[in-house]
């Protein structure tokens, strides 16, 4: 049997995109929304996350345009204070139940189906009794899956196990039942160095830390993407016009380096990695006392005692505890329209900010009838890898802002929303500093778009 279920959306995937597509859609349109989740709960990768994890951005720009997450709090003390508060995975877990209750369910006009997957057809299927579910012909699927993120916890490691090998996912080094010898991170991320920092904050002697890293990462100083338009504006306008003047991308990395903007942990070697997290100064600080730092590729295979990589091996304590924190968290798929025949595939529209390009983009279809001006509005962007994978998601980052600010409802709308880390709130006072920020912008953004297209390998707009 398949039993019928009367709504207008079918969104799939209870993650981050998905919640923050339906709250602006049911704030902004009166429809009835499925929310289909193959886990437990609402969250996504949040409810399976590492228990020390952070966001890496300020909590004003994630989760839902509706509801703030954190309260815009400033951090009062430690090595932040001063920065916007930065949400745990407990904080940002009930955040998520308590946006369901009060705005989804709670509206009476969302409806949740945990444990289920969705199985094409318009239809989803229970995981746990086998019933079937079929939405109307009516009815429009949203995908909010396309870029769900791989973790640790539930992917398997990228290299082989050997016997007598110590191996877990980062998740699991909290109860780890025996201190070893040594700690072996393999990764080059956000994880790899959440994982590193948290080691050294309990005392983990740094030498008794070895860090895997196929690829050095460039990272963004933290202090300079804050929910703060002279902070953010003045970044893009310095970064805008070190693009506009760069002989290359290594060049232009390097100049903002110097500026403040981007941060490597070791400046004798050069990055090929710009996925761009941010990082406090006081994470850098600590992550440069780790003086054991392996980059041979990936990892292989792990025996006991030894590491193994395609260009030889690296031995390490026979009790080494390896600490696996590689996983896709940024997917690369390639980029298709939004708004398609089969269904909305929601991408980042803003490059790097994924709730507001969720958020976005389900403002602009509770807004407009037309999906070919919904996709000329609102076209994807990418997220960075290689630094030219970087050039190209700025490129199309900005160009979209262009795009979508031309609509003046669309511009309000993004200015009083915290998700959109570009926006200039109605109520943010007139200061020089401001209008300084925003005239450098000015000046910048054309000439950067440009030069950075030309660097991404790009075709003219």
């Amino acid at each position: 049997m398949t039993r019928g279920v009367d709504v207008d959306y079918l969104v799939v995937g209870a993650g981050a995109t998905g919640m923050a597509f339906t709250d602006a859609l049911i704030d902004h349109a009166d429809v009835r929304v499925a929310l289909v989740e193959r886990r437990e709960g609402v969250g996504g990768h949040w409810r399976e996350a590492y228990p020390f994890v952070r966001l890496h951005q300020s909590s004003m720009f994630y989760g839902a345009a509706s509801t703030l997450l954190g309260g815009g709090r400033i951090q009062q003390e430690g090595p932040e204070a001063g920065l916007h508060e930065r949400a745990d995975q407990p904080t940002i877990c009930a955040y998520y139940d308590d946006l369901l209750a009060d705005r989804m369910l709670g509206s009476g006009r969302v409806e949740l189906y945990t444990g289920c997957d969705y199985v094409g057809g318009r239809e989803f299927v229970s995981r746990e009794t086998g019933e079937r579910f079929e939405v109307p012909e009516h009815c429009r699927i949203v995908d909010a899956r396309y870029l769900a993120p791989d973790i640790p916890a539930e992917t398997p490691p990228r290299f082989g196990v050997g016997d007598g090998a110590r191996v877990i996912p980062v998740n699991d080094v909290v109860s780890a039942e025996h201190d070893p010898s040594q700690y072996v991170v393999v990764g080059s991320g956000k994880t790899a160095t959440d994982a590193c920092i948290w080691l050294l904050a309990r005392g983990v002697d740094p030498d008794a830390i070895c860090w895997v890293r196929p690829r050095d990462p460039w990272m963004l100083n933290r202090a300079k993407i804050q929910p703060d338009p002279v902070i953010y504006l003045g970044m893009v306008a310095d970064m805008m016009g070190a693009a506009g003047a760069a002989a290359s991308l290594p060049e232009l990395f390097l100049a903002l380096e110097e500026a403040g903007i981007m941060l490597r942990v070791d400046r004798s070697v050069t990055p090929s990695m710009a996925k761009s997290p941010t990082l406090g100064l006081w994470e850098l600080d600590k992550l440069r006392t780790l003086e054991n730092v392996v980059r041979r590729g990936h990892l292989e295979t792990v025996s006991r005692g030894r590491l193994d990589f395609a260009d030889g091996s690296v031995a390490v304590a026979d009790d080494a505890l390896v600490v696996n924190c590689a996983a896709d968290g940024l997917k690369m798929p390639p980029l298709v329209p939004i708004w398609g025949p089969e269904a909305i595939t929601v991408q980042p529209i803003r490059a790097g900010f994924p709730c507001f390009g969720a958020a976005l983009a389900g403002y602009v279809e509770a807004t407009r009838d037309d999906d070919a001006e919904k996709n000329r509005l609102c076209p994807p962007s990418s997220y960075g890898n290689t630094l030219e994978d970087w050039a190209r998601m700025n490129v199309l980052g900005l160009r979209n802002s262009a795009s979508f600010n031309s609509e003046p409802d669309i511009k309000d709308w993004t200015n009083r929303v915290a998700l959109n880390p570009a926006r200039v709130p109605p109520e943010h006072p007139a200061s020089a500093e401001l209008d300084d920020a925003l005239a450098r912008l000015a000046a910048n953004v054309g000439p950067g778009v440009a030069r950075l297209a030309q660097l991404g390998g790009m075709p003219d707009a």
